[in-house]
């Protein structure tokens, strides 16, 4: 367990104080919290929002758009992992089920969130319809600590629950970038970035070890590794995130065209294994420097987002809880029933299909990919912290779970 809470308490105990202190803030004094969240850092700068002829770059856009890059870095580099590496958790059979799941706990909660909206009127789902991916997210840090305390650390539930976080941020990644544009698209951009990731992947990658070829030595390699480290992919970084903010996507997804270009170890031990310290590949070096970074980032995005006054609680909160609480377990236990009996795919041994329905629950924990959405996907006001308090509340998901455990007799498997 040491492992877990040590990236909880890496990862999420900062986020959660930042958001704490935001709902604190905003609900005791919101005209200054709103003048803080809102703060003009440069005005005319090169980055930023876009006014007109000029952009302005606030607190908020340099937390969501620039430094919130690194934290999806990082997720995007165990969803690389997962399907590059040839032990790769999201690759052949054993994750077939897994991945069905995903596909349940994608469309469950969209179906949900949208068929209540349809239900409560035209104007309801008019105002709230763009915000159908915020339930579909997964946190994969806290999903995975209340697994362990549901399921017990050494039961299969918890390595599916795993996957299957792990793919849901894969494909959460994929609807930022295509359905949530952050302004008018110009994807000749993305050539740009392209050329980036080719040129530091050949460059500084692919060429080095293809001069090393026959020579155990590997001066090359060597070389680009001791003198020059992670520049070369900081400079290309810096390159793809201002083509990203350039052409329309999100920009805080400007990152990952790279994370694929950077050299990494033949194999990985998973987000939460202790062996995963010991790997000393270019890009796991890169990720341990990023931690307390992005430690940091975190605090500062919980306290800039989290910001949502208790009177604003409206259709958009009950919508995205009955997505995540309702859609999640449904669409998780129907399409990995489907895989894993029609579809004759199996379940992991040791685990039965009613245990679909915990997994389901506690990946309705949303949280900080929820609360991201739910910031690019409805414009400031009351909708979007509506929205917001939903995401925030999917806490309620893990005291869920636990009591679905106890109903489904779940017996505890510990290693």
């Amino acid at each position: 367990m040491y492992r877990v809470w040590n990236f909880l308490t890496n990862y999420s105990l900062l986020l959660i104080i930042g958001a704490i202190l935001a709902l604190i803030w905003a609900n005791t004094n919101p005209h200054s919290y709103h003048e803080f969240v809102e703060f003009v850092i440069w005005d005319h700068a090169p980055i930023g929002h876009a006014h007109g002829d000029h952009r302005t770059l606030t607190l908020h856009y340099l937390v969501n758009d620039l430094l919130m890059a690194f934290f999806f870095a990082i997720a995007a580099k165990e969803v690389w992992e997962a399907v590059i590496l040839k032990n790769g958790s999201l690759r052949g059979k054993k994750a077939a089920t897994p991945l069905f799941a995903t596909a349940g706990g994608m469309f469950g909660p969209i179906g949900v969130y949208l068929g209540l909206a349809l239900f409560l009127g035209s104007d309801t789902y008019n105002a709230v319809a763009n915000g159908w991916a915020i339930p579909t997210a997964t946190d994969i840090a806290f999903s995975y600590l209340i697994g362990r305390i549901v399921f017990g650390a050494g039961h299969p539930a918890v390595r599916f629950l795993l996957l299957l976080a792990i793919a849901d941020d894969a494909v959460g990644l994929i609807i930022l970038a295509v359905f949530y544009p952050s302004g008018e698209l110009a994807p000749e951009w993305l050539l740009v970035s392209l050329a980036a990731a080719i040129i530091v992947y050949v460059v500084f990658n692919w060429l080095p070890r293809r001069m090393d070829r026959g020579n155990q030595a590997r001066p090359c390699s060597t070389f680009v590794r001791k003198y020059l480290h992670f520049v070369p992919y900081l400079v290309a970084g810096a390159v793809s995130w201002y083509a990203f903010m350039r052409s329309g996507l999100h920009p805080a997804l400007g990152l990952l065209p790279i994370v694929a270009t950077i050299p990494h170890a033949d194999r990985a031990f998973g987000i939460f294994s202790d062996a995963e310290t010991h790997l000393h590949d270019m890009l796991n070096v890169i990720e341990h420097a990023l931690k307390h970074p992005v430690e940091v980032i975190l605090f500062f995005f919980g306290l800039l987002n989290a910001g949502v006054e208790f009177s604003s609680i409206g259709d958009a909160t009950w919508l995205v809880l009955a997505g995540l609480l309702i859609g999640k377990p449904v669409g998780i236990l129907i399409f990995g029933w489907f895989a894993a009996v029609p579809l004759k795919l199996g379940m992991p041994q040791g685990m039965r299909i009613i245990d679909l329905v915990v997994i389901g629950f506690v990946a309705a924990i949303g949280f900080t990919v929820s609360l991201f959405v739910a910031s690019v996907a409805f414009d400031a006001g009351p909708v979007q912290d509506a929205a917001k308090m939903g995401a925030l509340f999917s806490f309620a998901a893990a005291i869920v779970s636990i009591i679905a455990g106890k109903v489904c007799r779940v017996e505890k498997q510990n290693l």
